[in-house]
């Protein structure tokens, strides 16, 4: 095992990726896009992604945001689990 530590991220840290999984259908999407921009409202929806699953039940919406700091990831991270629609983020 190695002792060296994960590098940290000096904020603000810009063009962060974030990668939302959850299920699919007519306003994942927006419901997404909605959520993160009350938490960064400098995102450029023009640069998000979105695949769908091969059976089509789950979506992934992905995108990068101007990260300022812990806190803001963390609401973040919050705010998109508690939509119920949203089964991770990484």
């Amino acid at each position: 095992m190695s002792d060296t530590e994960a590098p940290k991220i000096e904020f603000p840290c810009e063009n962060y990726p974030i990668k939302v999984l959850g299920r699919g259908g007519d306003n994942f999407q927006s419901l997404v896009i909605e959520v993160v921009q009350l938490h960064a409202p400098d995102l450029d929806i023009t640069t998000i992604t979105v695949q769908d699953s091969k059976k089509g039940t789950f979506q992934s919406v992905r995108f990068s945001i101007t990260a300022t700091g812990e806190a803001q990831l963390s609401a973040l991270h919050k705010a998109l689990m508690d939509t119920g629609r949203v089964t991770m983020v990484m």
